[in-house]
């Protein structure tokens, strides 16, 4: 079965005017990069491709077709000139307020795609830039990519946040975003490691937005584990729940383990990837990360701190976090700081930590290489 890629118009393929019409030759300006994007689409994929847009009152003496589809025609030769085309193209000129089951994100013009053998629309795709395309994946039953074009920002009511936002796979800034995701989808896995001392439940996200909610019950530590994630750009969830009326060592260290599995699980796939990481400086404090994800474990460790604690995480098990790390995700740490500030010290390692992460985990989408001489990793 073949899967669909079903594509909005305006403000995804072209760009979205003032007046919301794309009636003019002025006004019919590609968005960047989606020309090119989608020869690259057509060449390495086997999707069926349907256009689906909505044209408010298309047909009207406001809105009349001869304002419509010589741009409209000019559009789909171009990009049947760079080797993509439309197999199915829908307009619905109906208006908000006629209510038409036409209308997205109604399916009345796709009918004849449900329930066919020939297309899998479980693992189909709707690439748009509003509320009502992800409304549209979800009545047809697919999968979303949310498109962040500037006139349009992604409002959920209550019931649509409930409803809505699992159907995003992906909320892509550009295309060069949407072409990585189809060639080698998201590292993104659900993790959890239970033990007598700690239950521990972590999602994560490698090619995220720096999102995160951390509760360890440790303010210090969560505070950490936020930097790895808004400084790495990863999407990361922990939730901790540890022995902490005895101390904080097997939280930490449970962590630490937990995080570096999920990390292990995410990059079983190495190709393409950087593989090394480095970077940071802090204030007065100079922090030096090094990080390979190789599959060898090994800590380089060359940092002091005179305080017992930070907050209220013992300062020993910073070392016990990144070694606890490094064994479980299969990766070389080599970490130096220098400093005066306790506080500046670790978070610049933290900081430093994400960033190196960044590096390391960088994909470029049109390599297959995988970085070892080995021909392993």
């Amino acid at each position: 079965m073949r899967r669909i890629l079903f594509i909005d118009r305006d403000g995804v393929i072209l760009q979205e005017p003032d007046n919301f019409q794309v009636d003019h030759i002025d006004k019919t300006n590609f968005v960047p990069g989606v020309v090119s994007t989608l020869s690259r689409i057509a060449a390495d994929f086997d999707f069926y491709h349907v256009m689906v847009t909505n044209q408010d009152g298309l047909g009207t003496d406001s809105y009349p077709d001869t304002d419509f589809y010589p741009y409209q025609n000019l559009m789909l030769r171009t990009l049947e000139g760079e080797g993509f085309t439309f197999d199915e193209v829908w307009v619905d000129g109906s208006r908000e307020e006629d209510k038409q089951p036409t209308r997205k994100p109604g399916t009345g013009m796709l009918t004849h795609l449900i329930n066919n053998p020939e297309f899998d629309l479980a693992n189909s795709l709707v690439i748009g830039d509003r509320w009502s395309d992800i409304q549209l994946a979800k009545n047809l039953g697919s999968k979303a990519i949310y498109f962040r074009s500037p006139h349009a920002t992604l409002q959920f009511t209550p019931e649509q946040e409930l409803t809505l936002r699992d159907t995003i796979l992906l909320e892509a800034p550009d295309w060069q975003s949407i072409y990585t995701f189809l060639k080698l989808g998201l590292r993104k896995v659900t993790h959890a490691r239970n033990t007598k001392e700690t239950q521990i439940a972590i999602q994560l996200n490698l090619d995220g937005k720096g999102e995160s909610t951390i509760d360890t019950g440790i303010g210090f530590f969560d505070h950490m584990l936020d930097q790895i994630a808004r400084h790495g750009k990863l999407d990361l969830t922990i939730t901790t729940k540890g022995d902490l009326h005895i101390d904080e060592h097997h939280t930490i260290e449970d962590t630490a383990i937990a995080l570096g599995e999920a990390f292990a699980l995410a990059l079983t796939d190495k190709r393409g990837m950087e593989r090394y990481g480095f970077a940071l400086p802090m204030d007065e404090a100079e922090a030096k990360v090094l990080i390979d994800f190789g599959g060898r474990n090994w800590l380089v460790w060359d940092a002091e701190f005179t305080r017992e604690k930070i907050g209220e995480m013992p300062t020993e098990m910073f070392y016990h976090f990144f070694k606890s790390f490094s064994d479980a995700a299969k990766c070389n740490l080599n970490i130096s700081c220098q400093g005066t500030n306790e506080h500046h010290k670790i978070e610049s390692i933290f900081k430093a930590f994400a960033k190196a992460i960044r590096m390391a985990v960088k994909r470029d989408p049109l390599s297959n290489y995988l970085p070892s001489t080995k021909g392993v990793l």
